[in-house]
């Protein structure tokens, strides 16, 4: 299990190193092109198979326990350690990355997208890979933070030289962004690890703060929580996505929208819940008032880009969905109870399975009609999926119908369990504000509806047949499609019918974390 544990962690960058190497002679195939392209499928491939090993291993009657655990002295004047391990929180999020990366490495092969060279981008990914999977396993302060940091500049390269349009404005904007949010949660890392005399997460953990004052975990929260919000993304700190979403390629997008903003979160449940509780009590009635207002404005941003003549961009209006649906995590997040927070490790696990189809869908849309323009796809009587590409047309209807909370479902169980939270939030916390965010999460649900009905309606429905600005045929799903997307489809229906299968790895967890590390 430690092995896994650091070979997972480890492979990738030995992955990046071995892409930028000329291809052996006898490994090219019909190009040194396709030798790097496949390169990247075994390498991700392998990951994913490692990934699925340690979940088999996992002690599954103790996911409260940190397993697979190293724990190696690394910086001695700061009492710094490599150590990793992982628990029911963690090993969800970091076997949905390894799925994720290998479906987009498996797309890739076939469909990748113009730009500079490929070894360049499967080096690229390989290095991102690495860092979201790192965050995901590492217990120590600093090296969260270094792991943290290690996905912007690949990510930066993946929208500045393989996306499109105005990709180069919104490249700056993206790294901007996270990087001013991670001076800032830097800052709090480090006043948390001097002040306590330790940066390892687990003792920090189940000292639950008391070796920290009130006023340094005020300090603490903030600094930290401006940082995590703005990878999450929390509205106002959310203007950077949308434009990165609409500007990357599309495996970008899919990895962006359903690993990258999890980083955020992720720090959110690790880090401030157990560590800084007192200062998180304090904050949790704003964090929940933002959240609140991400899932309305989320929503009604996406009503008017899905209005016909608004030239709305899908690949916008999806980036916008994913204000509204982060918005219900950091709602259950700020309940501080068992509840809302295995409702936003469910969400979480939700919106990167949905939310990575849909962009995989937008994507294969923009492929076909060469643009994202909702007007453009809808055409004058509507583009008529379900007559002209049937099966592309379903995916997209399920992918929509997932994305509204559809029950049976996986978006539905994290939505409601943010909201049953709120219902009954933490004694100390404000019951009448978390009902009114309660409401006002109830209010986003139907507006989310709304607009996935609408694209739903504007782009699958209409007569195949008649005038239309849309090509008379369009390809139907690719077998590399479908080998894509299918496992994608699987997991959310799977999730929405046993909701135990995820709940039973994170809810004892979560129990000891909110308890300071205490069964």
């Amino acid at each position: 299990m430690q092995f896994l544990l650091a070979f997972i962690l480890a492979a990738p960058l030995l992955g990046a190193a071995a892409a930028l190497l000329p291809a052996p002679p006898g490994l090219k195939g019909k190009s040194p092109e396709q030798a790097v392209l496949r390169h990247g499928v075994t390498v991700t491939g392998v990951i994913l198979a490692a990934a699925i090993a340690l979940t088999l291993g996992f002690d599954h009657d103790t996911p409260a326990r940190f397993q697979a655990t190293t724990d190696i002295s690394w910086i001695q004047a700061l009492n710094v350690r490599i150590h990793l391990g992982i628990d029911g929180i963690s090993l969800p999020l970091l076997l949905m990355t390894a799925l994720l990366f290998f479906l987009c490495a498996l797309y890739s092969y076939y469909k990748l997208p113009e730009g500079p060279s490929p070894k360049a981008f499967v080096a690229l990914l390989l290095v991102l890979e690495a860092g979201t999977l790192a965050t995901f396993a590492v217990l120590d302060l600093l090296l969260f933070f270094l792991a943290f940091e290690m996905v912007l500049i690949p990510m930066y390269f993946l929208i500045a030289r393989w996306g499109g349009a105005q990709r180069q404005a919104a490249a700056w904007k993206f790294i901007l962004f996270t990087l001013l949010g991670s001076v800032v949660m830097l800052l709090g890392l480090l006043l948390i690890g001097l002040n306590s005399g330790t940066f390892d997460m687990v003792t920090l953990a189940s000292d639950n703060g008391r070796e920290l004052t009130h006023t340094t975990q005020l300090l603490a929260v903030l600094a930290i929580g401006i940082g995590l919000a703005v990878k999450t993304p929390m509205w106002p700190l959310h203007s950077w996505l949308p434009d990165a979403h609409t500007a990357a390629p599309t495996v970008g997008s899919v990895l962006l929208a359903g690993v990258l903003l999890k980083m955020g979160t992720y720090g959110f449940v690790r880090i401030l819940l157990p560590i800084a509780p007192g200062g998180m009590q304090t904050f949790a009635p704003y964090l929940g008032a933002f959240a609140a207002i991400g899932i309305v404005y989320g929503s009604l941003a996406c009503l008017a880009l899905a209005r016909k003549g608004n030239k709305g961009d899908l690949k916008r209006l999806i980036a916008y969905s994913s204000v509204g649906h982060m918005g219900f995590v950091l709602l259950g997040i700020a309940t501080m109870t068992p509840t809302g927070v295995n409702g936003a490790l469910f969400a979480n696990i939700a919106h990167g399975l949905i939310t990575g189809l849909l962009f995989f869908l937008v994507g294969a849309l923009k492929d076909r009609y060469g643009t994202a323009d909702l007007d453009t796809l809808a055409g004058a009587t509507g583009a008529a999926l379900y007559g002209r590409a049937p099966r592309l047309g379903a995916f997209l209807a399920f992918a929509a119908v997932a994305s509204l909370g559809l029950p049976g479902l996986a978006g539905f169980w994290g939505e409601m369990l943010a909201l049953f939270g709120a219902f009954d939030p933490a004694e100390g916390l404000s019951r009448p504000a978390f009902l009114t965010y309660m409401a006002i999460g109830g209010l986003g649900t139907l507006l989310t509806a709304g607009y996935l009905l609408i694209v739903v309606r504007r782009v699958c429905m209409g007569d195949p047949k008649a005038k239309s600005a849309a090509p008379a045929a369009l390809p139907d799903i690719q077998h590399y499609e479908f080998a894509a997307w299918t496992p994608l489809v699987a997991l959310t229906v799977l999730a929405g019918l046993w909701p135990a299968v995820l709940l039973g790895l994170t809810d004892p967890a979560v129990q000891k974390l909110l308890a300071g590390g205490n069964s």
